[in-house]
């Protein structure tokens, strides 16, 4: 793919962003310091502090404007009767779309083991919510088959409306991902998950507010992850998607946007994503004036 083209892919997905936060008890004042009037935001789902915190800060952020989208981690809801109440308490807040993993909960808090179930239970309801988002996982689950994580996606595409990719850091294997999902004949428009840059000692210290067991979990499970995001050099968000990019930017492939992992580093994700959009511009202003210029991934 030719520079030009790139850029434009690439400012295209900074320009169709939401922004994915944990529910600690400062980030609806984040959010609202750091975002735009309106902006997407998603709000995770703790064991540790229960579906209760996600819920309430669903409600705090879609009072103040933000367009909300809460987790309804499967394994942390009862059963039907809860998933009830909780479209009740949404609905009344004027909460229309929600995501809908499988969660980490163990044992499960009740009747549902697997997203699928919480799925059919909202399409038995008679699909309360607009917008319904499940996962995709580009890279291999630490815990599941390869081959069960496809047969979910397939079963569950029927009730969802988009697909949310999991981290990964290897953008010719988002790119094959991407490709494999559209060759086995799903066409969910697909948000490609996204860390921006972030600082490892933020990042620990946000750990450490969502729970002394939770943090540990949290850690454990993400620890390599982290090292690669904050290691110096070691993670450019720009470059990694422009190793994609020719994927990313096929119509065929019908790649919506970014999915952008804060780790409640929200005024920093902004500013480096309204940094990279502004860059990308001056590059195309310049490219359009006959001059060259270099585009993240391609040297020229």
């Amino acid at each position: 793919m030719r520079n030009r083209g790139r850029a434009r892919v690439l400012e295209g997905l900074l320009s169709r962003a939401r922004y994915e936060v944990l529910p600690t008890a400062d980030v609806v004042d984040e959010v609202y310091a750091g975002l735009p009037a309106g902006a997407t935001v998603t709000v995770t789902a703790s064991p540790a502090k229960g579906l209760a915190a996600t819920l309430d800060v669903a409600e705090r952020l879609a009072a103040l404007g933000f367009d909300v989208v809460p987790h309804l981690a499967a394994r942390m809801i009862n059963g039907p009767g809860e998933l009830a109440e909780i479209t009740r308490r949404l609905h009344g807040a004027g909460v229309r779309k929600v995501f809908i993993p499988a969660g980490d909960a163990e044992p499960p808090a009740g009747a549902y083991h697997s997203a699928l179930q919480v799925l059919e239970d909202l399409a038995a309801a008679g699909n309360p919510f607009t917008e319904v988002g499940i996962t995709g996982y580009p890279e291999r689950h630490p815990s599941i088959h390869d081959d069960v994580t496809v047969q979910a996606m397939w079963d569950k595409r029927r009730h969802a409306t988009q697909i949310v990719s999991n981290l990964t850091f290897d953008p010719k294997l988002l790119a094959d991902w991407v490709t494999r999902v559209r060759s086995r004949d799903v066409h969910l428009p697909i948000l490609v998950g996204l860390p921006g840059p972030v600082e490892r000692a933020k990042l620990l210290r946000m750990a450490t507010r969502i729970g002394v067991g939770e943090s540990a979990r949290f850690l454990a499970k993400n620890g390599g992850l982290f090292t690669r995001i904050a290691a110096p050099g070691g993670y450019d968000p720009l470059r990694f998607l422009a190793g994609a990019a020719a994927t990313l930017g096929r119509p065929d492939m019908h790649v919506a946007g970014l999915h952008l992992f804060t780790f409640n580093q929200v005024a920093e994700t902004e500013a480096w994503r309204v940094a990279q959009l502004a860059r990308l511009r001056r590059l195309g202003s310049t490219r359009a004036d006959g001059a060259t210029s270099a585009v993240p991934g391609r040297v020229t």
